[in-house]
Formats: C-alpha cells, structure tokens, sequence
C-alpha cells in the first residue's frame, strides 16, 4: 500500500487501539452481566461478562479494517480502465456497453480516491463502534438507553457512506 493511502489507515489504527486500551481499563469494573442486544426499548438482551462478550465490537471493527483495508489494497492494484484493450470494453460485451460503464478506476489518482474514501468509511464506522463500546462497557447494568445513542452510531456511518459513494460515482 502506498505511503499517502497508509496515512489514511492511522485513525483506523488510532481508534483500534483507543478501543483495546479503554475496554482492557474497563473490564475489570464491569458487572457480570453485559449487554447482549440493544432494541428499540434499550437493552434486551443480557449475558455473561467474557473477553469475546465485552470485545465484541472491538474484534467486528478489527475484522471490518482488514476487510476494507484490502479492498482498498486491492483498488490500488487492480489495472486501470486506461491501460486495458479497448478502454476496458469486456469482449463479451462489445458493442452492447460503453467503454465507460466499466467499474474500474479510470486513473491511478481516481484509484487513490476510492482506497481513501473506503478508509475515510473504516474510521466512520469505528467511530460508531465507540460509541457502542461507551454503552457497552458501563459500569452498572442499566437497562435504558440515551435516546441519542441510536442517531450518535448511525451518523457517522450515513456520512461515511456518503463520502465513499460520492467519490465513487465523482470524476473516474
């Protein structure tokens, strides 16, 4: 990967380990019993604190940074449409779609955009997650929850879609 896109993993990184060193201080003083699921009424769902039951999202956000951290590797390496036969026609489609329809980047610069927007995506959707690592790791089982905290996890994941999207469909 190159060094300006790695520029765009360290808040990836930085939220990565702000989460592992909250929830580490946290857990001993959480109570035994955890939030499993969080509805519409709050918490619905309890379970027995663990390592995997208190890390969950943790580990989900690990998981979503290496899945979107190679796909932006992987756009980053994938050929352009302008170094393909034929600006990137498939030959199956030939005459049927315009060069232009293809879904490849067009340049290496509108490659780095879309690696960088699906970074921008990763740290929007950490965000979230520690929000939900606030609710999660409280120090008493309460069942209620703040009426914000659905809008507070969803924002920033509605505003990183709509970067990625936006660049996505912008000047290829």
């Amino acid at each position: 990967m190159s060094s300006s896109v790695r520029l765009w993993l360290a808040p990836s990184a930085v939220l990565i380990t702000v989460l592992t060193l909250w929830g580490v201080l946290r857990y001993p003083h959480l109570p035994d019993r955890i939030p499993k699921h969080i509805g519409s009424d709050g918490v619905d769902a309890w379970t027995d604190r663990s390592v995997g039951s208190a890390f969950v999202l943790v580990f989900v956000y690990a998981g979503v940074t290496l899945l979107l951290t190679g796909i932006a590797e992987l756009t980053l390496r994938a050929a352009r449409r302008a170094e393909l036969p034929d600006g990137g026609a498939a030959p199956f489609a030939s005459g049927l779609l315009p060069p232009s329809s293809s879904k490849r980047p067009l340049t290496r610069a509108s490659a780095l955009r879309n690696a960088r927007a699906l970074l921008v995506l990763n740290a929007c959707i950490g965000i979230s997650l520690l929000v939900g690592c606030g609710m999660l790791w409280r120090s008493a089982p309460v069942q209620e929850v703040s009426g914000w905290l659905f809008a507070a996890m969803l924002v920033p994941i509605v505003a990183g879609t709509a970067v990625t999207v936006a660049v996505g469909a912008g000047k290829r």
